[in-house]
């Protein structure tokens, strides 16, 4: 019998190998067990300084984008702003946009504000809070990254899209390269008041001084000098043709020329009684913050007041806008009767309010009321007025508006306007004080109403209308045409009173009636916008103007206080709040 041998050899053999494998993948699942235990339990827990640096990542997270969130809303606000200023108005200029992006929300017209936050403020805010959702919704890094980029590099984009636009409409770079300019026009050209003589006759006469808001020459036939093809302002054409209006020989309407600082209600009543721009770069319409307005120098109320006049403002809407208030009551101490004093005084019910006040219907009643007062005094009176039912955009329709140009809204409401001056003037002119009254009707500056005279050729010379009735004074050449700017309707406006102006030049303007030649005349328009458009210390010293000034401070704190408000970011809650406050003050209430 064979029997089997016992296995020397250096190999194992094959219950070797079924033994080892068995102890091995006993083992290695044992090991796979073990693994797997130690991994549900972390082996050491996260160093402070990791868990530091992971809350500083969560807290720039949170920095950058809010951060984003300003940017975007303020980039996609400037966009928007200047989309819906390039929509409404018309021949704006860099410093028109400033003094509307200053101005304080309270005296304006409720239609336009309301428009602005629907096309500008809304949208803005849309945007804003889509990048918020989005933030919060799209919470992996890879997506929160895209947002970022794409939103960011929106912005941008806007903004130099948005700076294009405005030079294109604006030239914006023309105006940065102004202001860092220095002129001495001004100062050269400057005639102070204090220091000429003016000589009034014995027997003074009463002023009454119309502001005829957005009122043109333009909106006249070309047969009169205008360029529309049917005259929308027939009544005010003969007014006009029949009074001086110093066209000379011609029997085209003349009317003065808004230079650069007089093309907003402001400007115009300031350049036309002191014969000055208002380039200031504090916001015009942040002069009611300031203790005085351009406190040296001396102006038609001035003047007026010197020689004995009661003067009067009355106008349908608040004095306080554009510093209207501080001006004519510290120049000329006069008696301010706007819509909060027709309100207070019961002229009107004290929730009524239309436009921007009240309407011109009641002005001219107020006026023909106040003037039988005036008249009945001793001493010879100044009444002011400004009209404000043609104010940008397409006017106010009143009860006496007809549709005689169909559904050109701002058309009629001219028209209306034009037949409500001339009614007043008629029946000035059947008042026992009117053979010692003047009357200047003049437009503030032209109109800002972005479609209304799109149909105008570049070529044609806009101008305001301009008209001097019951005058003192005769041209000494009254055969010429005379070139001149709302500057010179404040030596002219004191001539046609009988008043006697030594070297017949005020301020930037010349006394028309004499044949000193105007600014005008003398160096082009173009040259003088180019002038006035660059930094003056002179004016800048009769500004004088204080930035520090407490009220200022104030304004500014409660502006931002209560234009906006950001919450801080809620993480619980997962909530950014972001809401404009203190919205009355949008209807001026």
């Amino acid at each position: 019998m064979l029997r089997r041998k016992a296995h020397h050899g250096k190999g194992p053999t094959k219950a070797d190998l079924i033994e080892k494998n068995s102890a091995e993948k006993h083992c290695t699942e044992k090991n796979s067990t073990e693994t797997y235990s130690t991994k549900a339990e972390p082996l050491e827990k996260p160093s402070p300084e990791a868990h530091s640096s992971n809350k500083n990542k969560k807290i720039w997270g949170l920095v950058l984008d809010a951060l984003l969130l300003i940017v975007t809303f303020f980039s996609s606000l400037l966009a928007f702003s200047a989309r819906w200023a390039f929509t409404n108005w018309s021949h704006l200029t860099m410093d028109e946009i400033l003094f509307e992006l200053k101005a304080p929300l309270a005296g304006t017209g409720n239609g336009m504000i309301t428009d602005y936050v629907k096309r500008a403020v809304v949208p803005a805010g849309f945007l804003a809070t889509l990048l918020v959702v989005l933030l919060l919704v799209l919470k992996l890094r890879p997506w929160r990254k895209i947002i970022r980029r794409v939103f960011g590099l929106g912005s941008l984009a806007l903004l130099v899209m948005t700076l294009l636009y405005c030079e294109k409409n604006v030239q914006l770079s023309k105006w940065i390269r102004g202001k860092l300019e220095k002129s001495t026009f001004v100062e050269t050209n400057y005639v102070d008041p204090n220091e000429v003589s003016i000589t009034f006759p014995q027997g003074k006469r009463n002023l009454v001084y119309i502001f005829l808001e957005s009122m043109e020459v333009t909106y006249t036939d070309p047969q009169s000098g205008g360029a529309f093809p049917k005259n929308i302002i027939p009544e005010l054409t003969q007014l006009s043709m029949e009074n001086e209006n110093f066209s000379g020989m011609s029997d085209l309407l003349n009317g003065g020329i808004a230079a650069y600082g007089t093309t907003w209600t402001m400007g115009a009543m300031f350049a036309q009684t002191s014969g000055l721009p208002l380039t200031m770069d504090l916001g015009e319409n942040d002069m009611n913050t300031q203790a005085s307005f351009f406190p040296e120098i001396m102006t038609l109320g001035d003047i007026l007041e010197e020689e004995g006049y009661h003067q009067v403002l009355l106008l349908g809407s608040r004095a306080v806008f554009g510093g209207r208030k501080l001006y004519y009551t510290e120049h000329g101490n006069f008696d301010i009767e706007d819509y909060t004093y027709a309100k207070e005084n019961g002229k009107i019910p004290e929730d009524y309010h239309v436009w921007w006040g009240y309407e011109d219907e009641k002005l001219f009643a107020f006026a023909r009321e106040r003037l039988t007062e005036l008249a009945a005094q001793e001493e010879p009176f100044n009444l002011t007025l400004l009209t404000v039912d043609t104010h940008f955009e397409d006017g106010y329709v009143c009860r006496l508006c007809d549709e005689e140009f169909g559904d050109n809204q701002y058309a009629n409401v001219m028209a209306c306007s034009n037949r409500q001056t001339a009614a007043f003037v008629e029946w000035i002119q059947e008042q026992d004080f009117y053979e010692d009254t003047t009357i200047v009707l003049i437009g503030d500056h032209p109109t800002m109403d972005v479609d209304f005279c799109q149909e105008v050729p570049d070529i044609y010379e806009r101008k305001v209308y301009t008209t001097l009735i019951n005058s003192a004074a005769t041209p000494q050449d009254p055969d010429r045409c005379r070139e001149y700017t709302t500057f010179d309707l404040f030596p002219t406006t004191l001539s046609a009173m009988g008043a006697e102006i030594e070297g017949e030049r005020l301020g930037l303007g010349v006394n028309l009636f004499s044949s000193e030649n105007t600014l005008a005349e003398e160096y082009g328009l173009e040259e003088i916008n180019d002038e006035l458009g660059k930094r003056s210390v002179f004016l800048e010293n009769l500004e004088a103007v204080d930035t520090m000034s407490e009220k200022l401070l104030k304004h500014y704190r409660s502006e931002m206080k209560h234009s906006l408000d950001v919450s801080a970011y809620s993480p619980e809650n997962k909530v950014l709040s972001i809401y404009l406050k203190d919205i009355s003050d949008i209807a001026g209430n």
